[in-house]
């Protein structure tokens, strides 16, 4: 019971990541060419969207333990493991990336001289972090479908 819990919760918080991730990753191309001021505007839209993080948290907290749960099972246990080493680097990428502009922008409130600099930066650390998610969701949805055939005891997983 505790394996479909931490499976069902699992999955609904990597969905609830994936969508903000993919709006961002599919907005790119027109937000990328925006002038300044249109820019600062847009920007804007994201007031409020850090309470995600509850979303973020609680994905890595329950891929973990999916991937915990399922250590006896080969190909389901690498493929969620798989899901949260994703997520980290997905959470590496926005740390040393993203975060850093959104501070040198003041939540893009403020747009500096170099604010072109830090547009690529946050647009395409978003996109790569987008992907990553997409590969945690993947993975994960994987680890529910395919093998959950059990490991012989004493193997190495």
């Amino acid at each position: 019971m505790a394996l479909k819990i931490s499976r069902f919760v699992s999955l609904l918080s990597l969905a609830l990541c994936l969508g903000p991730a993919l709006t961002h990753l599919l907005e790119l191309p027109h937000k990328i060419v925006l002038s300044r001021e249109e820019y600062r505007i847009v920007q804007g839209i994201y007031r409020g969207w850090a309470m995600l993080g509850v979303a973020v948290v609680t994905a890595l907290a329950s891929t973990l333990v999916t991937a915990l749960l399922l250590r006896h099972r080969r190909a389901a246990y690498r493929l969620a493991i798989s899901a949260f080493l994703c997520l980290v680097a997905a959470q590496l990428v926005f740390w040393i990336f993203t975060f850093p502009a959104n501070r040198a922008t003041d939540n893009w409130t403020v747009l500096p001289a170099d604010w072109t600099y830090w547009r690529s930066r946050w647009e395409l650390s978003h996109a790569a972090g987008a992907l990553l998610v997409l590969a945690a969701f993947v993975a994960e949805a994987l680890s529910v479908v395919r093998g959950d055939r059990k490991v012989p005891s004493g193997a190495a997983v």
